[in-house]
């Protein structure tokens, strides 16, 4: 029963304001998600996020299979944080908190993702195989989209993607 952990950080040269704007808007999901994913809102993303939403997709992360994804919005803290959890949905357990704060020049953004996959000790095995690679090449895709939409940071960090 092993709950993983991934932790992403990206620096973006764009207010507060802005990132909360973009990040707080459930439609913007499909803008940093692979094409091949096939990711489509069936509904819950008329409005902004507030705690209690719930907020139901179609995925189609592996080998064309369509997979309903529902999850629940279940804090929100203006320009601070907000948690999407999975309610049904590919994982055993999905977790997501993220958070932004300012930093000189934009804005730090940093995802912490608790999940366990299914299917016990064959989920287990499968994680290093496929989750994992899959997880990360997502995110990675994501903070190349950002960057696309919202420019480079100016000051050289280094992007952190880091699974435990």
């Amino acid at each position: 029963m092993k709950i993983y952990t991934l932790k992403t950080k990206q620096n973006l040269p764009i207010s507060l304001d802005e990132a909360w704007e973009f990040l707080s808007d459930p439609r913007n999901l499909k803008t940093i998600t692979p094409d091949y994913m096939g990711f489509k809102i069936i509904s819950g993303a008329e409005r902004k996020m507030y705690p209690g939403q719930i907020i139901q997709y179609i995925v189609t992360p592996v080998a064309g299979i369509k997979n309903k994804w529902v999850t629940e919005i279940t804090h929100v803290t203006d320009k601070q944080y907000f948690v999407d959890e999975q309610r049904f949905g590919p994982y055993a357990l999905w977790h997501h908190k993220h958070f932004i704060k300012e930093i000189p020049g934009g804005v730090e953004m940093e995802d912490i993702i608790d999940y366990k996959v299914p299917f016990g000790f064959l989920g287990q095995l499968i994680h290093p195989i496929l989750v994992k690679p899959k997880l990360k090449e997502i995110f990675k895709y994501r903070e190349k989209k950002l960057i696309e939409l919202f420019g480079t940071f100016e000051v050289e960090t280094e992007s952190k993607l880091v699974f435990i």
